[in-house]
């Protein structure tokens, strides 16, 4: 059975991505911070004999790395390096150490790295990257650090736009504002409506992953979207029509971020090219599905 070491398993993303793996006939071993449970693995990626003694432990074929400090106002900035940039390049150094040669390597980058490009409608891998704060900075170092192992393993990085879905944290965007509607909230408190964003489905997100992972590409860095773009007051007004009743919507100044970017939309044509994969549930779908999740 091949075998995948899956970091940041019990993030919103790897519970997606380890039962696709699995669906798939996978077997995955989940990379956990602490206490780890059935099919898991405990492990500190900034320690890097403790990444050691988890390679050795598992000896994984493929390793799919979504572990990350991703809060982008997560107040210690240095945190940010020593998990997105050290933990990444300690798995690579580990692995060569021990003498593992993986069949796939897939390290998760962000869309973030491309900061706020002007003119642009839909971002390709070819836009220079220009990040607008620490989280940002934090992953394109990551990119670099390992571009330089690309002789080494077949890597691939993802950039992943902003994708959403059921069991979503209420602290992110999309399920805060449905968590609203299911309550029928008469209000609610927002920052800047007026931006765009590429909304994918996080079971598509999932479903790339896996295409990616069985893909013959390496050596290449690749766009995770839907390539299409969606405002937030268009998806208020979508969650108005399916909770039939219109909300309140009251702009916190404390809410509007500096360097907001308002349109991240991306060119997804990459990613089909290398796999054949085409996101297929609409941003209509995933909102419905959110609604109607316990």
């Amino acid at each position: 059975m091949k075998k995948v070491l899956l970091t940041g398993v019990d993030g919103f993303t790897g519970k997606y991505v380890a039962k696709e793996l699995t669906e798939k006939g996978y077997q995955v071993i989940g990379l956990v911070y602490k206490h780890a449970g059935e099919g898991q693995v405990a492990c500190d990626l900034t320690d890097k004999q403790s990444v050691k003694n988890c390679l050795v432990e598992v000896k994984p074929d493929y390793v799919i790395h979504l572990a990350a400090l991703s809060f982008v106002g997560h107040a210690d900035q240095r945190a940010f390096y020593d998990v997105n940039v050290f933990g990444a390049l300690n798995i690579l150094e580990m692995a060569k150490e021990i003498g593992i040669s993986f069949k796939k390597v897939i390290f998760a980058s962000s869309a973030n790295i491309y900061g706020n490009p002007i003119a642009i409608e839909k971002i390709d891998e070819l836009v220079v990257p220009a990040p607008v704060n620490h989280y940002a900075m934090s992953k394109l170092a990551m990119e670099h650090m390992a571009k330089l192992w690309f002789d080494d393993f077949p890597l691939l990085i993802t950039r992943p736009f902003n994708y959403t879905g059921p069991g979503q944290a209420e602290q992110f965007l999309i399920p805060k504002i449905v968590s609203h509607f299911k309550k029928k909230a008469a209000e609610i408190e927002l920052g800047n409506i007026d931006v765009y964003r590429d909304f994918s489905d996080v079971r598509d997100i999932a479903k790339a992953y896996v295409r990616l992972l069985e893909s013959s590409a390496r050596s290449e860095i690749v766009n995770l979207c839907s390539g299409n773009v969606s405002s937030l007051s268009s998806i208020i007004s979508k969650m108005e029509d399916i909770a039939g009743y219109k909300i309140n919507v009251k702009v916190n100044p404390a809410f509007v971020r500096d360097n907001e970017i308002k349109v991240l939309g991306g060119d997804n044509s990459k990613l089909v090219f290398l796999t054949g994969f085409k996101p297929t549930i609409t941003i209509d779908q995933t909102l419905l599905d959110m609604y109607n999740a316990n």
